[in-house]
């Protein structure tokens, strides 16, 4: 396919129910899947009212924007690829979505300089490139004290140092599992859900 070639996801509830979001090709962009995003967000009690939320790796914006379609308070969504980070501007435009910051900037870069603590952050970046052992260790001062971090892999996850893993799942070579701070005990914001994938 053609870099130029539009792509489209669905977001599956909330203020912007069944909207579209268009996305080019980029290399290493992989929307998360609709089955996968509805678990994620069943964990994450399906509202995110008064959250704040980060989509460190925003690609099609498939995450960040649907917490904001689910109540989000703030959403930033940091992306480095100009054409992908174009296409969030264009459908941040569309949307309305006063409350998404898009930033084109490194995951690396923006964690380097950024204060902000965050309630969830969204971890999917591209696939066979180390990512998560370059980026796990830093986000601990960017998670806020009950906060949590969803990360997609494409192998499952051992539980990495200084962190807890409370869910997994595996749907096609997608693993996803959600995490908190080791030093936190079961937070009341996970739901204890049995999922069916």
């Amino acid at each position: 396919m053609s870099a130029k070639t539009a792509n489209k996801v669905r977001i599956g509830a909330g203020t912007w129910r069944s909207r579209l979001l268009s996305f080019p090709d980029a290399l290493g962009l992989r929307p998360t899947p609709d089955r996968v995003r509805q678990t994620l967000f069943n964990w994450l009690g399906q509202e995110l009212h008064g959250k704040t939320c980060l989509d460190l790796f925003a690609g099609s914006g498939a995450l960040g924007f649907e917490a904001l379609s689910r109540g989000a308070k703030e959403v930033v969504l940091v992306e480095t690829n100009p054409a992908v980070h174009r296409a969030l501007t264009a459908n941040a435009a569309l949307l309305k979505a006063e409350r998404a910051h898009i930033l084109r900037m490194d995951a690396l870069q923006f964690l380097a300089q950024d204060t902000q603590k965050f309630d969830v952050i969204f971890l999917d970046p591209p696939f066979g490139q180390d990512w998560l052992q370059k980026l796990l260790p830093q986000l601990a001062s960017h998670l806020a004290s009950d906060g949590v971090v969803y990360v997609e892999a494409e192998t499952p996850l051992a539980e990495p140092p200084g962190w807890q893993l409370h869910k997994q799942g595996k749907a096609g070579n997608v693993c996803y599992h959600l995490l908190t701070l080791a030093s936190l005990k079961e937070s009341p914001t996970i739901p204890t859900l049995k999922t069916p994938y």
